[in-house]
């Protein structure tokens, strides 16, 4: 199955960032130019697992609970915005994370890449870089400079990020061929 491990904002955050992007979607990015994030996918990927047998999801849920443990939670925000893989030529509109101890979440990732991979999970190796995806193009990449300078004033309430889940994502299964997903296990930290 193909999955992911990630940090979900609490519905305050999320209404928040729903708040802030109505106004601006339709004005700002063009007709189909751009698919938005829907709000209950919005989340923060620790790691992606392009494909997690369903028989090893056992031992990344024992590993991950023995992880968890040891961990406690942090404070994050969502302030200003940023695109991959640059402005000029962007596939992906992303939210940046704040983190009151920087460098936790590199951590996690690290940690979390590695616990799935000791499952016998594949994991991707992109450099881990703390966001969340607010927009990806539709087709081609797309100068996405003028709608940075609107996104870049998002600012959300802070949260504890107290717990990680293990998600499945079922691409073209969820409304309008968007994935559908489904929460596997959650690690309260």
């Amino acid at each position: 199955m193909r999955a992911f491990l990630a940090v979900v904002p609490p519905a305050e955050v999320v209404e928040s960032v729903e708040a802030f992007l109505e106004p601006r979607r339709d004005a700002l990015s063009g007709s189909g130019q751009w698919r938005w994030t829907r709000s209950e996918h919005v989340h923060l990927t620790l790691a992606f697992l392009p494909e997690l047998e369903e028989w090893r999801e056992e031992q990344l849920v024992e590993d991950g609970e023995r992880w968890a443990e040891r961990h406690t939670p942090v404070r994050l925000a969502l302030a200003g915005a940023g695109a991959f893989p640059d402005p000029g030529s962007a596939r992906v509109l992303w939210a940046a994370v704040e983190e009151h101890a920087p460098g936790t979440l590199a951590g996690w990732a690290k940690d979390l890449r590695a616990l799935a991979s000791h499952a016998g999970a594949s994991v991707t190796g992109t450099r881990f870089s703390p966001h969340v995806t607010l927009a990806r193009s539709v087709g081609r990449p797309r100068s996405a400079g003028h709608l940075l300078q609107a996104l870049d004033t998002l600012r959300t309430p802070a949260w504890t990020a107290d717990e990680v889940v293990l998600v499945a994502s079922f691409l073209g299964q969820g409304p309008g061929g968007t994935p559908r997903y489904e929460v596997r296990h959650t690690w309260r930290l």
